[in-house]
């Protein structure tokens, strides 16, 4: 099966979590974009849209404005056949200004239910996205919501580096991803999720 890993602004440098799992996990492979340090919704949302038919069923991991730009993909081509989503500290395009030319255009933060089960995780100390804003995201994606406490903005800088506690939830997310649970009961079952 293939975990697609979608980094965010400037992707994601070599000792981030999302490069260490592009090497460890057997089939990861990363969605190249053409400009890291200028985003742009449209071309963004293009390019992983196209890794997405090239690997149908693959499980998205995203990361900050990956994370956004899965939703997006999510709302606009529901009938894309996505396994599953991880997606860890989100970012907020609403939240702050930004001095990055083109971070505007990924909002507003889509509110459509996914098609697919997905984990949001969130820190009560991301400077891009409130933790409160990020559970009521969660609930309107239908995604289970996990609580990371002060964990920062969930990269190296906060001291995740090979980021374990996320791998095992991936784990969680690949098992159940073979299960048909529609995403409704995916929520209600949000508490048995653990990141410890």
């Amino acid at each position: 099966m293939t975990v697609l890993i979608v980094p965010g602004l400037y992707g994601s440098e070599p000792a981030h979590w999302q490069s260490r799992w592009e090497s460890e996990i057997d089939g990861a492979e990363r969605v190249q974009q053409g400009d890291w340090d200028a985003p742009e919704l449209e071309t963004w949302l293009a390019t992983l849209r196209h890794h997405v038919e090239r690997r149908p069923g693959a499980v998205l991991v995203g990361h900050s404005l990956g994370s956004t730009l899965i939703a997006h993909l999510a709302a606009r081509h529901p009938e894309l056949d996505i396994g599953g989503a991880l997606l860890a500290a989100p970012a907020d395009p609403e939240q702050r200004a930004s001095r990055v030319c083109g971070i505007a255009s990924f909002g507003p933060v889509p509110d459509r239910p996914f098609a697919f089960p997905a984990i949001v995780v969130a820190s009560r100390t991301d400077p891009y996205m409130n933790i409160e804003r990020a559970r009521v995201i969660a609930n309107m994606w239908d995604a289970a919501f996990i609580d990371a406490g002060d964990a920062g903005h969930i990269n190296v800088a906060s001291g995740h580096g090979g980021w374990p506690a996320g791998l095992r939830l991936l784990d969680q997310l690949l098992a159940r991803r073979d299960r048909s649970a529609a995403p409704a009961l995916w929520t209600r079952h949000a508490a048995s999720l653990s990141i410890s």
